[in-house]
């Protein structure tokens, strides 16, 4: 960001790399202004976006969080940011877990929170990449500033992909699997289309395999145990 300052400053550099070098500042920057109007609306991930301008099917009813069952709330914090609560939109202590159990052969896990995941999914792109990371961070920390626990957690169940055929957010990802609403979730149908999240192509929570079953059963569990870790997401009387 200070070399494009910098760039800008010297009288010598052309015309076109002064523009080139705002149109990246213009571009870095674009996110931030945005997040603050997201705590409002009903946001598109740009995958959605992508899917859209490409003529590929987009199926995605937004609703609000006090529309989806807080089953599905839990488990989806349970299996993908249990310390979803207690962080400011990155986690460290989980970040020092994945570094600390990478192999030899570099097969490290994901380490990203919800919030991270808002960010590519609001901002950026798919797939891993160092670059993608280090716009990510940052912006993680931006959105969990600037918006709610609460609406950072509906954002992101109303832009995951939840099905193989352009299925967008828990609305239509339950109606998918279930032919439910999601506000009518049981605890171990919102198990499973948590356990679906990582990969929702190879997935299938309407016919779930043995592996998928035995994940949202442990889910199941840990819901039970922590229920706790959506509390910051619980509207308040």
């Amino acid at each position: 960001m200070s070399l494009a300052y910098d760039i800008l400053r010297l009288p010598h550099v052309p015309r076109a790399l002064r523009a080139a070098a705002i149109a990246v500042l213009v571009l870095l920057l674009l996110p931030y202004a945005i997040t603050p109007f997201y705590a409002f609306g009903e946001p598109l991930s740009t995958v959605m976006l992508w899917r859209r301008m490409i003529g590929e099917p987009v199926a995605r009813i937004y609703v609000p969080l006090s529309r989806i069952s807080p089953n599905l709330s839990l488990a989806v914090i349970i299996a993908e940011d249990g310390r979803f609560c207690g962080h400011y939109g990155v986690d460290l202590a989980e970040i020092r877990e994945v570094i600390n159990e990478a192999d030899d052969h570099g097969d490290v896990r994901g380490g990203s929170t919800i919030t991270q995941q808002v960010a590519k999914n609001l901002f950026l792109w798919p797939g891993r990449s160092y670059l993608r990371k280090a716009l990510e961070f940052p912006l993680a920390l931006w959105i969990d500033l600037v918006l709610s626990k609460r609406r950072i957690l509906e954002i992101y169940l109303n832009i995951a992909e939840w099905g193989p055929n352009g299925q967008f957010g828990a609305e239509a990802g339950s109606r998918h699997a279930f032919r439910k609403s999601a506000q009518d979730l049981s605890h171990y149908q919102a198990a499973l289309l948590a356990a679906v999240l990582p990969n929702p192509h190879r997935r299938n929570a309407r016919r779930p395999r043995p592996g998928l079953r035995r994940l949202a059963s442990l889910y199941v569990d840990r819901s039970r145990r922590t229920p706790a870790a959506a509390s910051c997401v619980r509207r308040t009387p």
